[in-house]
């Protein structure tokens, strides 16, 4: 899905509707999971689902009746979401940065800023793309993984490699 309409901008504003969606991953959840799983209430957590499924980016997966009530499982609308680069991008960042330093005690995180030829970029790209598409997802019961992977055009050629805190 690439992200074109202003209400889809506005939704993907907010760090917390990126938390969501990484959390709803490739399984459904209800308010009560992803406010449990996110530490935070569910009414803030409903709130962000709403914006999120009127802007398109999250569908209702499924119902379950229970204890007189009915729950609702929400699902990403799509697999992979695309965006240009803006407010959307820095709020994405923002997301995982968050993730990163509240979840993972020893994350892997390297940025580096390179000098390449048009062929290479194009090659990094291609595999970027495929290292993305070919991840197998392990089953139920496994430890769920961020993978950030990125290429971009850096202000500065330094050359030099970063390693940033935890990597």
């Amino acid at each position: 899905m690439t992200i074109d309409g202003p209400g889809q901008h506005k939704a993907l504003a907010h760090p917390m509707r990126h938390r969501l969606l990484f959390a709803i991953g490739q399984e459904p959840a209800t308010i009560s999971q992803l406010a449990a799983a996110l530490g935070a209430n569910k009414g803030s957590v409903a709130h962000h689902l709403k914006v999120l499924a009127d802007a398109g980016l999250v569908t209702v997966d499924r119902t379950r009746q229970v204890r007189g009530g009915t729950e609702i499982y929400y699902r990403r609308a799509a697999e992979r979401i695309r965006y240009p680069v803006g407010d959307a991008t820095a709020a994405s960042f923002a997301a995982v940065a968050e993730e990163i330093v509240t979840h993972d005690p020893d994350p892997l995180v390297i940025h580096r800023h390179v000098r390449l030829t048009a062929a290479q970029v194009a090659q990094l790209r291609e595999t970027i793309e495929s290292l993305a598409q070919d991840i197998a997802e392990a089953g139920e019961g496994e430890q769920r993984y961020g993978v950030l992977l990125g290429l971009y055009r850096a202000e500065s050629s330094a050359g030099e490699e970063t390693a940033l805190p935890g990597s």
